[in-house]
């Protein structure tokens, strides 16, 4: 059933070549494969499959996030390659050099060329 099958990220994009250019030079992702017109990343054993779409950056919402060991770190070598993070204000949430500290985890999020927001996360 699907408990045992591997799930997939998708990551909609309207122009692959401007996302391709973020996510390879900004957030250090190598291409594994191309695929219908997209791009299959690998991170930590799991695959994102950027595909073209014109409805890329519709979703008010996150559209994945990176679990990682130290977010600090993270958040800063992404800055220096010129990410920019978002900045939240919201009840119960504390946010300290764009990361947000709330419900055991800290977080930041940034959006993509795409419009497209995604975060990177370390539970505590």
């Amino acid at each position: 059933m699907l408990a045992n099958a591997p799930i997939r990220a998708y990551i909609p994009v309207k122009d692959v070549s401007r996302a391709r250019k973020f996510y390879e030079e900004k957030v250090g992702l190598r291409p594994k494969a191309e695929y219908a017109g997209g791009v299959i990343y690998e991170c930590g054993g799991a695959i994102a499959f950027m595909y073209p779409t014109p409805n890329a950056g519709t979703s008010k919402a996150s559209q994945a996030f990176w679990e990682v060991k130290d977010v600090e770190a993270e958040v800063a070598e992404l800055k220096a390659r010129g990410v920019v993070f978002e900045e939240y204000d919201m009840p119960g949430m504390q946010m300290k050099n764009s990361i947000a500290t709330a419900g055991g985890a800290k977080t930041a999020w940034f959006k993509d060329t795409e419009g497209n927001i995604l975060a990177i996360s370390q539970r505590l």
